[in-house]
């Protein structure tokens, strides 16, 4: 899964051994850039049988014979307004640390004595370096320069949320009625239960903004209240999509509303492969801006000298098996 300052924009789907989109403008780089979509889409089908391999060979190193297995894998990389980048390249066994790299002081650590075999291998090697450094200084850019470049075009895309109520009664007699808003775009929302046309928050529970399979967000609001001051609350919903703020009343439990049914897309998963071996993979790209809260405007910050990109092909290395492979350059 990639995501891009807390977004998630695509998943590759072992099953399928396809790179899905998970943001529109993926859509349009497949379209405009085949050439780099289908080579990263290569990268990825490649790195599934590695990672088989790598569980094969890391159930050897613990002496297990069998059972049920997870290498995870994640790749960060950061760049700031002032040009700097820094990231890591992280791998974990079965949920614990395992090995790590900083790209910046160009330190591996080492999490138990079979890592630390590994680790002293890949300092001797200026192959694997060159690699995970590679990798985070040139490939990891690209991704932001296009998700600058695409989602610049979408910068003044606004999307108005849609709102549904729904209700039920409780066995104790009391109420509760969630707030369902879906489908708005950009992120920051207003949104909160009222009472008496105040913000109300006492029994009430929010979730978090969340993506969905279409770019744009959801939300949900609940609280539970006494049906004798049902007409005292409302959900208040403010966003830019909004020529003015909706503000809408309880409905009675069962009641039916005349809004549309409301359609949300998983955010979140991970790839089994194999009876006895499962592969978790991220890569996070990220705009940084002080703190970790995605901002409206896309950063400036990750411009980088195209020369980067210009090496038609580099030699990579599988760092776990100790096996290279000629790869188009991106």
């Amino acid at each position: 899964m990639g995501y891009v300052d807390n977004q998630l924009i695509s998943r590759y789907e072992s099953h399928t051994k396809k790179m899905h989109p998970r943001v529109d403008w993926i859509n349009t780089l497949e379209k405009e850039d085949p050439k780099f979509y289908n080579m990263y889409t290569s990268i990825l089908k490649e790195d599934q049988e590695d990672f088989l391999e790598n569980v094969q060979m890391l159930q050897k190193r613990y002496n297990q014979s069998g059972g049920f297995h997870i290498v995870q894998m994640m790749i960060f990389c950061e760049v700031g307004e002032d040009g700097k980048r820094s990231g890591h390249w992280q791998y974990g066994y079965d949920g614990r640390d395992f090995l790590s790299y900083d790209m910046g002081t160009s330190i591996w650590t080492a999490a138990d004595k079979e890592a630390q075999e590994i680790k002293r291998k890949w300092e001797r090697e200026t192959a694997i370096k060159q690699r995970f450094t590679g990798y985070l200084e040139s490939t990891c850019m690209e991704w932001l320069q296009k998700n600058d470049h695409y989602r610049a075009e979408s910068f003044l895309r606004r999307e108005p949320p849609v709102v549904t109520l729904s209700s039920r009664t409780e066995t104790d007699g009391m109420e509760t009625h969630a707030c369902q808003i879906y489908g708005f775009y950009p992120r920051e929302i207003d949104a909160f239960w009222r009472r008496d046309k105040e913000v109300w928050l006492q029994d009430t529970l929010s979730g978090f903004v969340a993506p969905t399979v279409d770019g744009t967000y959801y939300y949900l609001l609940e609280i539970r209240i006494d049906p004798k001051e049902r007409d005292r609350y409302q959900c208040y919903v403010a966003h830019d999509g909004l020529q003015e703020p909706l503000e809408l009343a309880l409905k009675v439990p069962g009641s039916r509303s005349n809004l549309w049914p409301i359609i949300i897309g998983c955010v979140a998963g991970f790839i089994i492969v194999g009876a006895v071996a499962g592969i978790l993979v991220f890569v996070f790209l990220k705009f940084k801006k002080g703190n970790d809260e995605p901002k409206h405007e896309p950063s400036r910050g990750h411009r980088i000298n195209d020369q980067l990109l210009n090496k038609p092909f580099e030699v990579t290395m599988d760092p776990l098996r100790g096996t290279y492979n000629l790869l188009p350059k991106c």
